[in-house]
């Protein structure tokens, strides 16, 4: 049976079952990816795979199950699954479906074009993004991975409440890494992009990004220990806002795992700081004109000047705020319900990163954090990372800086940004999408080599 029939049934029987309410969240997706070394395909796979998830209200409890097949056996399954789930669970916060929206937004996440270009053409753009990058340099050894992908999703909602929506993504991407060596020193350096149509891409410009990284760090010295002024690179500053951006959900607060909890309207940040969470961005695949729980999304600023105005929510930690859903509930055909942002970035000012450079005068400018996982605490938010860049001297990038570990408090340095650059840039994206310009913070520890 089609996946209407499916949910029609599944209602049906849900209903006969005693669930008080119900919902499925379905997704189908189809990817593709090809993996090139020397001109030569050393990877290519093509998937579709598709999940229904149902969840419903059973003596005030809501119960969850899921499938990948669409059958009568699986109606069964779901049905008797999420009541035998239900009884499980042992929260008793007031859980929601929601019946809809009377409209929902128009988002660009969607473009039929894309779908039209062949398996060959992207061989050959994996191919040529290979080519263009080992051109770039000759002291490039080897180019250490080059892909090129595509992907492709729906994602339908509906509920015994009346709501019924849907939406529709895709994109192309790639990736490319190169190693150099110059003497004795060898240094790495990637790239990657996605797009939205064709007219974005620039294969150029990629493995021109990709080279560039590798050589500018060659032969790089340490440092002094100290506390330093610094300038985080878009790449840098967005793998820190990513990281801690669970303590901008509503329920790390409720739950204490938050030190934002309370502070809506109070300052956080420097002046010059605005954080936005935007679901409606053209052309990302992080964008949706619904979340989750079929809540519509709107554009919204999280960090206003400096001042929190709001936390994420759904409808769950809404009320208990006693608050309007922010439209971030997000989940797969096969979890519970969670909190996230969709593209999640700091606003770009007016400096390009060369005057933030000026105004630093002197410091460091770094460009890559490392071990995010073991060096950061996302609840009390400090970290300690391994870190590379550039020194900076009277205002101008000097020699490559490496085997350094950066030190700081993400609350702290919020209030630290003395500046923000113009030169905004997202990272490659996932469920969430997180962005940032180039940002000027007031001093951070540095331990360089003894």
């Amino acid at each position: 049976m089609n996946v209407n029939q499916f949910i029609d049934t599944l209602f049906a029987r849900a209903k006969e079952a005693g669930f008080e309410a119900c919902e499925v969240f379905y997704t189908a997706a189809s990817e593709f990816e090809t993996d090139v070394l020397r001109g030569e395909i050393l990877r290519y796979s093509v998937s579709d795979s598709m999940g229904l998830g149902f969840r419903g209200l059973v003596d005030g409890r809501m119960g969850y199950a899921s499938t990948q097949i669409l059958d009568d056996d699986a109606v069964d399954q779901l049905v008797d699954g999420a009541k035998m789930n239900a009884t499980l669970i042992e929260n008793t916060d007031k859980q929601f479906l929601y019946p809809g929206d009377e409209d929902y937004p128009t988002v660009d996440t969607y473009n039929p074009a894309l779908e039209t270009i062949t398996a060959a053409e992207k061989i050959e753009m994996a191919r040529s993004l290979e080519q263009k990058a080992l051109a770039e340099d000759k002291r490039i050894t080897q180019v250490d991975g080059c892909v090129v992908f595509s992907e492709s999703s729906e994602t339908m909602i509906r509920n015994t409440l009346g709501l019924n929506v849907s939406a529709k993504t895709n994109a192309l991407g790639g990736f490319v890494g190169v190693i150099v060596r110059d003497g004795d020193q060898v240094n790495s350096g990637s790239s990657t992009f996605c797009v939205h149509t064709m007219n974005e891409l620039d294969l150029d410009n990629v493995a021109r990004l990709a080279v560039a990284e590798a050589v500018d760090g060659l032969n790089p010295k340490s440092v002094p220990s100290g506390m330093t002024r610094v300038l985080l690179s878009p790449d840098a500053a967005f793998s820190l806002l990513r990281t801690f951006s669970g303590v901008f959900s509503a329920d790390s607060a409720q739950k204490g795992m938050s030190l934002l909890k309370d502070k809506e309207g109070k300052i956080v940040a420097g002046e010059c700081v605005t954080l936005m969470d935007n679901p409606l961005l053209s052309g990302s695949p992080a964008s949706r004109p619904f979340d989750g729980e079929g809540v519509k999304t709107e554009e919204k600023k999280i960090i206003d000047s400096g001042k929190l105005t709001t936390l994420l929510h759904n409808l769950k930690t809404a009320h208990k705020q006693g608050v309007k859903s922010t439209g971030n509930a997000t989940r797969s055909y096969s979890s519970a319900l969670s909190i996230a942002p969709s593209n999640f970035y700091f606003l770009p000012g007016e400096s390009t990163p060369e005057a933030l450079m000026e105004r630093m005068e002197n410091g460091l400018l770094i460009t890559e954090l490392q071990g995010m996982h073991a060096g950061a605490n996302p609840i009390s938010g400090d970290f300690s990372l391994s870190a590379k860049g550039f020194a900076v001297r009277h205002g101008k990038r000097a020699e490559a800086v490496a085997q350094i570990t950066v030190a700081g408090n993400f609350y702290t340095l919020l209030g630290d940004i003395e500046a923000v650059g113009n030169n905004l840039k997202f990272s490659f994206p996932s469920l969430c999408r997180f962005g940032s310009p180039s940002l000027l913070i007031r001093e951070l520890a540095i331990a360089g080599a003894e």
